[in-house]
This record gives C-alpha cells, sequence and structure tokens, in this order.
C-alpha cells in the first residue's frame, strides 16, 4: 500500500452532493450546509490508505466518489480483501459497531473523493439528522449479511461456484454497462479476486481462462467484463 502523501484537500462543496444520499437525504438544505461545514472533504490517489486496521477511530467518512477495497490481515501477516464500498456510502464507522478503532484497513481502489468528520460529532448526528442513524445502521446490516454470506460459501461451496458469486456480486454493485457485457467499474487484479475467493492466484487465473475461452468473461489487465451474467448465475448455483 501506498503511504506517499495521499490526499489534496478540496474547495467549499455544495450541498447538492449529499442530498440524494440515504444518510442525509431526509435532510433540510440548512442541515446539510452545516454537516458539510464541519466536515474535511480530500482527494486520495488510487490504492492509498484512507485508515488502517487497528488504528484509533478518530474520524468517519463519506465516500463521495471512487470505491474502496476494505482489508483485513490475518494472523500470519497475510492480507484478505473483505468486500469493496462503492461510491455514496459511509465507512470507518466504528462507532456504529461499538468500537473504539478501526476494525479493518480501507484502501482506495481508484481516484477517490472523501469526507470526514471528527468521531467526536458521531452522537450528534445521529441524535439530530432524521434518517442518519436508520441508514447507517442498514448500510452495516449489509455489510455483516453480505460477510456472513462469503463465511457459508467458503465452507460450502467450489471455488469455481465462489468466484461466479464474487464476480456477480462485483457487477450488481459496480456493473458499467457497454455494448457487450457488464464491466466492473474500477480496476481489479486476478490477486484481488483470490482474496476475495479464499483461494490461489493460479486457481483464479485457470478459471478466468477457460471463461474468456467459452465467451462467459473477458479480461485485460486490471479489468473483467460479465459477457454473459446468466451463464455465471447457472455456475454459482451447480
Amino acid at each position: 500500500m501506498d503511504r506517499t502523501p495521499p490526499h489534496k484537500t478540496l474547495p467549499r462543496l455544495d450541498e447538492s452532493l449529499l442530498t440524494h444520499l440515504p444518510p442525509f437525504s431526509e435532510l433540510e438544505k440548512r442541515q446539510i450546509r452545516r454537516i458539510l461545514d464541519q466536515a474535511t472533504s480530500k482527494r486520495y490517489e488510487a490504492g492509498v490508505a484512507i485508515f488502517d486496521e487497528g488504528a484509533p477511530a478518530e474520524r468517519f467518512y463519506m465516500l463521495l466518489d471512487g470505491y474502496v477495497r476494505v482489508v483485513r490481515i490475518t494472523a500470519t501477516g497475510e492480507q484478505v480483501t473483505s468486500l469493496y464500498i462503492p461510491s455514496g456510502q459511509l465507512l470507518g464507522i466504528a462507532k456504529a459497531i461499538g468500537r473504539e478503532t478501526y476494525p479493518a484497513t480501507a484502501v482506495t481502489a481508484t481516484e477517490s473523493i472523501v469526507l470526514s468528520w471528527s468521531m467526536g460529532l458521531w452522537e450528534s448526528f445521529v441524535s439530530d439528522y432524521q434518517g442518519f442513524a436508520v441508514n447507517t445502521y442498514k448500510t452495516v446490516g449489509k455489510r455483516v449479511g453480505e460477510l456472513n454470506t462469503r463465511i457459508v460459501e467458503l465452507a460450502t461451496q467450489q471455488v469455481e461456484q465462489r468466484l461466479a458469486n464474487a464476480l456477480l456480486r462485483l457487477i450488481n454493485q459496480t456493473g458499467r454497462k457497454t455494448p457487450d457485457g457488464i464491466e466492473i467499474d474500477f480496476p481489479i487484479t486476478r490477486q484481488d479476486l483470490s482474496e476475495l475467493t479464499a483461494t490461489t492466484l493460479h486457481t483464479v487465473s485457470r478459471l478466468l481462462s477457460d471463461w474468456e475461452k467459452r465467451g462467459l468473461v473477458q479480461s485485460k489487465r486490471k479489468q473483467i467484463k460479465v459477457l454473459e451474467p446468466s451463464a455465471l448465475v447457472d455456475l454459482s448455483q451447480t
């Protein structure tokens, strides 16, 4: 992970940036202005850690643009990608799960624009802004559900099924339609996919090469396009 100076502070942002995002969509314009005036806005290059696993949770974040990879470090020191977070979502919300430290590292998968607030504001956001708490806990529930699904997949499915499911989740969350398929809308490597599916790089490469020959996917350097989603659905259920 890149540890060089990671970000640039951005100029004053407009209220319209938050009006359509679930945690703030029920608020009045003046309330959103107050929230933005308390925020720090930064642009991060790709491959930069926004916060690190185990560090004191001093701030919470909103991803305005880009994609973030959530990474855990195992007891043996291996890096494991837990999930990807698309733009428009909160992250680093340790308070929502009763923690004082970040449970994972958040790494930008693309160039990203991020808002952040002091964690000292968390309680006032929850109590003062209608819908903030409800939507935050929906987000937590959704992520816990996704992680639980992955645990079940690891325990019960073959590698081919796990890889198919991982690609289907990614195109559902971040897919961009093209004339011949659905492309994952950020750079993703075969190593990333091996971490997501708890298998080896060799196995992922072998399966993707086989699927390419069958016309199911198209895989280039850090870019994957699903050409036949229905075929992946069949593979995921085999």
